[in-house]
């Protein structure tokens, strides 16, 4: 059995699902978004995480290669990333070909929810500086997202899942997953 690939929008509640159906399923939770963090701090391009998504997208394709490589050496893991990642020249390839290619996903699955409600919790999160999205917008990143995840299983052959994440149903959300994936 190989990776499984987890992605959903910022505020979506991805992690908290992600992490405890890993601990149901026994696997580690692998954070993209820290691997590239390692590398490009590394590289000592950003100080945090929320600055990579404003870097030139060529120095973001540098930075996923070298964490997909990184990644793919843990064996099976839970890989938490985002599909697409919204920057100042449009929408990025979370998961583009060179990096599905070097992670090779089982499966991909989808952690998604109301629009309305992501805004909602991304507005009640002080723990993050996001960039503020009206719930159209969003719906419209989670549509990026289904549009990757279609990619990634056409270039790997991994399944694709969704999983919604409804407000106070994160127990129904880990018990889809679990079930997804076991």
């Amino acid at each position: 059995m190989g990776t499984i690939i987890v992605t959903g929008v910022p505020g979506v509640g991805k992690t908290t699902v992600v992490e405890r159906a890993a601990e149901e399923l026994g696997l580690e939770v692998v954070v993209y978004g820290t691997e590239m963090l390692e590398v490009a701090k590394k590289r000592g391009l950003v100080d945090h995480r929320d600055e990579m998504r404003h870097l030139d997208t060529e120095t973001q394709r540098e930075i996923q290669t070298a964490a997909a490589e990184s990644i793919a050496a843990k064996g099976r893991v839970i890989v938490d990333t985002h599909g697409f990642i919204q920057t100042p020249e449009g929408y990025l390839p979370g998961i583009p070909k060179w990096v599905a290619e070097r992670i090779e996903p089982e499966t991909v699955v989808l952690v998604e929810a109301d629009p309305e409600a992501i805004a909602a919790r991304r507005a009640d999160d002080e723990t993050r500086e996001r960039d503020e999205e009206a719930a159209d917008e969003i719906d419209e990143h989670q549509g990026f997202n289904r549009h990757a995840a279609s990619a990634v299983a056409t270039l790997t052959g991994a399944t694709v899942a969704v999983v919604e994440n409804a407000d106070g149903q994160v127990d129904e959300a880990v018990a889809d997953f679990v079930n997804t994936v076991e």
